[in-house]
């Protein structure tokens, strides 16, 4: 992308935020809507809809739920669903009602959900009926709250949960009066995006207007206009789904082909089927894709462009190889953070460039890279206690400083987790910037390179692992004492898996099959330990931080470590011992994790 299309962007959105009344996503889906109405937007499985029937239907859920008990215009509403047009339907009219939406992760169950919920702040719960039993085991607690549960069907014989659809199918698909909404602002809460999910305590990362207005653009930017069709097979509770996805779907007035779930096997199929021109991505995805069976028509598609993150250089190249000549743009944000790059020249392995607008500092997204000290697990800092710029070409902190046109909203009534990604008198005293905690390197042509993540999380089957809540999780085990958890790297996956060393309680013996139930039960799939390290002792620094580096510098490899590693083993419903065959099956590629 050249310098003239960015600032036309600029341009676009400075002229939005000027406006008044205000102009939000919301207002330009209404824009797509009165200048495209018989356009489709959403196809799913049997069924299309329109920009129009889309902006209809989302008047008649927002009028049933304005009639709901307990509920108030602008109140927040959560919603439980997995990828489904009611979704996008239920979203778009909690803002026409001028109400935040917590996007709960699908997945999560009992304590997770429970707290997802309660910290969201939310008074209603909207469920897809495919989830009635997940709330069901809930439902006392709700109960107790005084939470309206409202369950998309037209009929649910369970106390406390309301039948919804019936309600919706009745209500008139009038417009809803802007007035409903006068009081959203662009620092209001538009969602909220669960980051960290690991443990039953996932972070509410509030994302506002404003930064859903500067949303808009995530597509445009990269050329996706009306003409296209986007695949979305990305959960739409994430950031990707949802705001790339979805969002930048309302800005450019695509089409978009909706999956429940990614599928490897269906992924090309399905793209040839809907004529999809754009795809979205994380790093397993290609991955997944390249590990099929070869077809002799792997390049019959339409598909021209993939955005996403975390794609490898290898798989990079291997999917251009395969699948042909498909631009791949890859990015880089995060759900909570406050700024971003795109790889628009398609140099492989980069996540950016630092482009003229970004590298004027006083304007707009002020970031650096800062010196980071791995062994304290904190920046460095000089003499005069700021931090210290790293050089280019050597890796460091990416921290961006935190303005009113790129704030750091935080996460919701979690004062504690919101203030550890403040970072105070970076460049100097007084100054405020957000911690990425994501280590960079910008190289003489100003690319920017993702290293890795540093401390307290690591990514794995696309989702953030926070290291300290799953040590939390270990903790209240009844066999163990300490548990430092880490992420470490296995050869053919992406991101890190999740590895523990941990201390046992005196006299106590580890039980390999207690503890899988334990954590099968407290944590999803994907922040469960993979290995078992167990130590005489916790290796602590000077200042009593739990040591990592050496440890993750070991990895697995039992032949490196004196001590017992074991491997969660599904089949067995156990930890088994790591045997060298073991490791060297998954070392091989022979076993997948």
């Amino acid at each position: 992308m050249d310098c003239g299309s960015l600032l036309q962007i600029l341009v676009r959105f400075l002229s939005r935020r000027r406006r008044k009344p205000h102009f939000f996503a919301l207002d330009r889906f209404l824009e797509q809507a009165a200048a495209r109405p018989d356009k489709l937007f959403i196809v799913f499985e049997n069924e299309r809809y329109t920009y129009a029937q889309t902006d209809n239907r989302s008047n008649q859920l927002a009028r049933a739920l304005q009639v709901q008990p307990g509920y108030r215009a602008g109140d927040t509403v959560a919603l439980f669903m997995g990828n489904e047009p009611d979704f996008m339907f239920t979203w778009l009219a909690l803002a026409k009602l001028g109400s935040p939406a917590a996007l709960l992760n699908h997945n999560i169950r009992t304590k997770s959900l429970l707290h997802s919920f309660s910290c969201s702040g939310a008074t209603v719960l909207i469920v897809a009926p495919e989830l009635k039993g997940a709330v069901e085991d809930v439902l006392p607690s709700l109960t107790q709250q005084s939470v309206t549960v409202l369950l998309m069907t037209n009929h649910c014989p369970t106390p406390g949960i309301l039948s919804f659809t019936e309600k919706v199918n009745a209500e008139s698909d009038c417009p809803l009066p802007r007035s409903l909404r006068s009081h959203v602002n662009f620092k209001s809460p538009a969602v909220f995006i669960y980051t960290s999910g690991t443990t039953g305590l996932p972070k509410a990362a509030v994302v506002n207007q404003n930064r859903l207005l500067t949303a808009l653009a995530v597509l445009s930017s990269n050329g996706v206009s009306s003409k296209d069709v986007i695949y979305l097979n990305l959960p739409l509770y994430h950031t990707a789904g949802f705001i790339i996805g979805f969002i930048g779907s309302i800005e450019t007035g695509s089409t978009i082909v909706l999956r429940r779930k990614f599928s490897a096997s269906q992924f090309w199929d399905d793209c040839r089927k809907h004529s999809v021109t754009v795809v979205q991505y994380i790093g397993e995805v290609m991955r997944y894709l390249c590990s099929t069976p070869q077809r002799e028509n792997d390049k019959e598609h339409k598909v021209r462009l993939a955005i996403g993150n975390g794609v490898r250089p290898e798989i990079w190249r291997e999917f251009i190889s395969r699948f042909g000549n498909i631009q791949i743009r890859e990015f880089y944000a995060s759900t909570e953070g406050n700024v971003g790059f795109v790889n628009y020249v398609g140099k492989i392995g980069a996540i950016g460039r630092v482009n003229f607008i970004q590298s004027v500092k006083p304007i707009l997204f002020p970031f650096v890279l800062v010196k980071y000290d791995t062994e304290r697990d904190e920046p460095a800092r000089g003499a005069d206690g700021l931090c210290v710029q790293a050089p280019k070409g050597e890796t460091g902190l990416l921290v961006s400083k935190i303005t009113d046109i790129a704030p750091f909203e935080g996460y919701a009534q979690n004062a504690e987790q919101t203030e550890r990604k403040r970072l105070r008198d970076v460049l100097k005293k007084g100054d405020l910037y957000f911690n990425s905690g994501d280590l960079m390197r910008i190289d003489q042509e100003n690319f920017i390179y993702f290293q890795d993540r540093v401390g307290d999380t690591f990514r794995w089957k696309g989702e953030n692992v926070a290291t300290t809540e799953v040590s939390d999780i270990l903790t209240i085990c009844d066999s163990i004492q300490e548990a430092n958890v880490y992420g470490v790297q296995v050869p053919g996956h992406e991101g890190r898996t999740g590895m523990a060393a941990v201390t046992l309680k005196e006299d106590a013996r580890f039980d390999a099959r207690k503890l899988y139930s334990h954590v099968s039960e407290y944590l999803p799939s994907y922040a469960r330990p993979r290995f078992i390290r167990v130590q005489s002792a916790v290796e602590v620094t000077g200042t009593f931080k739990q040591m990592k580096v050496k440890l993750v510098e070991q990895g697995f490899d039992p032949g490196q470590i004196q001590e017992p590693v074991f491997i969660l083993e599904e089949r067995e419903k156990s930890y088994v011992a790591l045997s060298p065959a073991i490791y060297s099956s998954i070392i091989s590629g022979n076993v997948k994790l």
